[in-house]
């Protein structure tokens, strides 16, 4: 599924978690995933407000913390690692671990001493968990984001009165190559978690996707703005025609012989997260019999110039090709079945059915069984034939 957001208004991570919910994430699948961090002494309440006339989901996160928010960012790190199903917590992760690498950068400390003051509280673990359990329940595969709104002014923090966009969020900003625009309002209206999310679910920047619309839900942020609603808009949907949509994309490639395998591997999720649409690695030889890899990035036209930049800084590679390419992506749905009682989603397109291995993956650790035998069950479900024993 595609997920557009319009942070007219800005975007905070509560207000992307209420807008998810509004798209019809079930609640209580989002609890059950902060749940399983083994966290203590939070609620997160769903409930309806108004916000400059418009209805809108509030996400109301409520801690048993009394102003103290400061923790190590590793100890947030560890428990958003330990939420279920997998997914949520890799993508949990890392958020938070953008949001230490950026206070990392800022404060010039090692990242494994890197306090969090107001981002340290147990609501960021809810937020940034929430969000990702909510994305995974409605099977968002694409983010979309039109400009980030930025409010103006100063807000104060434990390191003082710093300027607004908050320095954390500048940086998160930037590392997206995020396009921005006035909001006209004094006051923090893109956050840090907000930022650190956006970044996590590898959002695209641009102008609204082709799509067809199947649900809209507006998250509530936590105060009244004057002159528009303050709200989070977003629209789900699928990718539209029954006979594939074309879409014109670029291929960037460059050839390294002096790159490790455990660097590469790193290499293909990094660029996945800024927004590649794909990446891939073939071997090749080069002059004088020399083995080499070459590294294959898949990128929308506005995110192509970032995708290699990031190509060029992780490889070291002195340059890249660029050429236009048409791909025909055909029409897919998402839905989910159990085994075990363990969630696993399946992706319907014309010509089958196929589970997210993943998923398969951490069922078969959870439930102590053989990788085969969940594959097998789950093919049973989709009325496949069995699987040989």
């Amino acid at each position: 599924m595609i997920l557009w957001l319009n942070p007219v208004s800005g975007i905070s991570g509560d207000m992307l978690l209420g807008a998810l919910l509004g798209l019809g994430a079930p609640v209580e699948t989002v609890l059950d995933a902060v749940r399983s961090t083994g966290l203590d002494g939070w609620s997160l309440e769903r409930t309806e407000v108004v916000r400059g006339g418009l209805s809108a989901t509030r996400a109301l996160v409520s801690t048993e913390e009394d102003g103290v928010t400061e923790r190590h960012a590793t100890e947030l790190m560890e428990i958003v690692a330990r939420a279920r199903p997998a997914p949520v917590a890799a993508l949990a992760h890392a958020a938070v671990t953008a949001l230490a690498q950026v206070e990392s950068g800022l404060h010039g400390v090692p990242l494994d001493r890197v306090h969090l003051h107001e981002l340290g509280g147990i609501d960021t673990v809810v937020d940034t968990v929430g969000v990702a359990a909510a994305l995974y329940a409605l099977d968002v595969t694409a983010v979309h984001c039109g400009p980030l709104a930025l409010g103006a002014g100063t807000v104060r923090t434990a390191h003082g009165i710093l300027p607004v966009p908050a320095p954390a969020t500048a940086a998160l900003i930037a590392r997206m190559h995020a396009p921005v625009v006035p909001a006209g309002v004094d006051g923090e209206t893109v956050t840090p978690t907000g930022a650190a999310l956006l970044l996590a679910a590898g959002a695209r920047f641009g102008p609204l996707p082709a799509m067809t619309v199947d649900a809209v839900g507006y998250g509530a942020g936590a105060r009244e703005v004057e002159a528009r609603p303050n709200v989070l808009q977003a629209l789900l949907g699928g990718v539209p025609g029954s006979a594939g949509d074309t879409q014109e994309l670029v291929q960037i490639e460059t050839n390294v012989d002096d790159v490790t395998g455990e660097l590469l591997g790193h290499l293909i999720g990094r660029l996945l997260v800024e927004g590649a649409a794909d990446a891939w690695v073939s071997p090749i030889v080069m002059k004088k019999g020399r083995p080499a890899h070459t590294v294959h990035v898949l990128a929308a036209p506005e995110r192509a110039e970032h995708c290699e930049r990031v190509l060029l800084r992780e490889t070291g590679s002195l340059g890249a090709r660029r050429r236009p390419v048409l791909r025909t992506a055909l029409p897919r749905s998402g839905r989910t079945v159990e085994v075990g009682g363990q969630p696993i989603r399946v992706k319907d397109g014309p010509w089958g059915s196929k589970p997210e291995y993943e998923d398969v993956a951490a069922a078969a650790e959870t439930l102590g069984l053989p990788l085969r035998e969940v594959a097998g069950q789950v093919t049973r479900q989709l009325g496949g034939p069995e699987t040989e024993r």
